[in-house]
């Protein structure tokens, strides 16, 4: 009644299995093909979204190190080099600097990303070196003061080997606190300062003395050009929410209506600067004749428990103002003495502090708001697409100091 199964039989069986299974697989390959194509498209749709630089010749461009670069005043000065044409390279160890602050020129041709400790050596080819790589905020540099201290030493030694090898420029990030306590008000690059040398805050006061004072010997031995910042108190977009300075703790308090926390009584003074003008600064003094310490900062001097009134009131906060004890070697007073900026570099800050704080509160407002990781809030600085360059100003008289 049945007709037995022949060998033939088994064969055309097998023959069907093997066409559905070679279906299947190509089904497989053209969805993975799909996705793959998908993927180089957004990758493409990206690249069309990198911020338009400015086409240098081989002649003008140069490759610019920037240590520290994904850093806070490091990711704006980043943003200034690329869009003059410059080939940039960032190094940080990303302690506190972060990879969003630098990733939307992560990809193009002119920018490369080190991830790298400076306490080690670095062995590369460039034209300028911006040193800013270190724990700026007082939090942060006291969280492993040893540490602070060798990437200001051991770091900038490095560094300035690194611009002795390759005849490069560097430009060392100093900083007020260099000053201490001052004793003269303003101060100017001629005073020595008051510096506690066996506190909590000389891991990082006593650093940067002995960085600038690493970079007078290179120059002085090796022959090698140096530019000296001492920045003072810098404000602005990107900062990290938790680093104790005044400008964000200040800010995020009174965002929340959480009261505004003031360490002593609150008539020490400060001075602040937009971060803008500071990178303003270090690009004119880095193209600069000039090589003894420059100050870089605002000469605008507010008390501490007004500067808190003042942004109480922008952002319209019913925060109270809350007074704690003094923190130790804390300064009675800073304010810069501008004078050589503004006759070797025809520099000053520009903008005033309400138009900085309105953007800085603006940023914080919506870092608050962030509650998932797609809602990341990356900031870039859209004005700064049709800033002009800053002209440094050198006069006849003006040789290298």
């Amino acid at each position: 009644m049945f007709r037995k199964s022949t060998s033939g039989d088994f064969l055309y069986i097998l023959l069907f299995f093997i066409c559905v299974l070679q279906i299947n697989v190509h089904a497989e390959e053209e969805e993975r093909i799909r996705v793959l194509e998908n993927r180089i498209k957004d990758l493409e749709q990206q690249r069309r979204q990198y911020p338009e630089v400015k086409f240098l010749s081989y002649k003008d461009r140069k490759r610019i190190l920037v240590t520290g670069g994904a850093g806070f005043v490091g990711s704006h000065l980043v943003d200034r080099l690329m869009l003059q044409g410059h080939e940039v390279i960032v190094v940080d160890n990303f302690f506190t600097g972060r990879k969003r602050n630098i990733e939307h020129w992560v990809g193009h041709e002119n920018f490369e990303l080190i991830n790298h400790d400076i306490v080690n050596p670095l062995y590369i080819e460039v034209n300028e070196i911006y040193h800013l790589a270190s724990p700026a905020s007082p939090p942060h540099y006291m969280y492993n003061p040893v540490k602070t201290i060798k990437v200001n030493s051991i770091g900038t030694i490095n560094m300035l080997g690194l611009a002795r090898r390759v005849r490069a420029r560097l430009l060392f990030a100093s900083t007020s606190e260099v000053y201490g306590d001052p004793e003269v008000h303003p101060q100017k690059e001629s005073y020595f300062g008051n510096v506690n040398s066996f506190g909590p805050r000389a891991c990082y006061d006593e650093s940067k003395r002995v960085g600038e004072a690493m970079c007078y010997a290179y120059a002085q031995q090796e022959g090698i050009t140096i530019r000296i910042a001492r920045i003072f108190n810098t404000y602005g977009p990107r900062m990290h929410m938790n680093d104790g300075r005044v400008v964000s703790n200040f800010v995020l308090q009174a965002l929340q209506n959480e009261p505004i926390t003031i360490y002593g009584n609150g008539k020490q003074t400060r001075s602040f600067q937009y971060v803008s003008d500071l990178v303003d600064g270090l690009i004119a003094l880095m193209n600069s004749n000039y090589s003894m310490p420059m100050n870089l900062g605002n000469p605008d001097e507010y008390k501490i428990e007004q500067f808190a009134t003042i942004i109480r009131e922008i952002i319209g906060s019913k925060a109270t103002l809350k007074y704690s004890d003094a923190v130790v070697d804390d300064p009675k007073q800073r304010r810069p003495d501008i004078t050589l900026a503004k006759t070797w570099l025809n520099w000053e800050p520009r903008v005033s502090l309400s138009e900085g704080l309105n953007k800085t509160i603006e940023y914080f407002r919506n870092e608050l708001h962030v509650k998932h990781h797609s809602e990341r809030n990356i900031y870039f600085p859209k004005e700064w697409l049709h800033t002009p360059d800053i002209t440094t100003v050198i006069s006849d008289d003006h040789k290298e100091l």
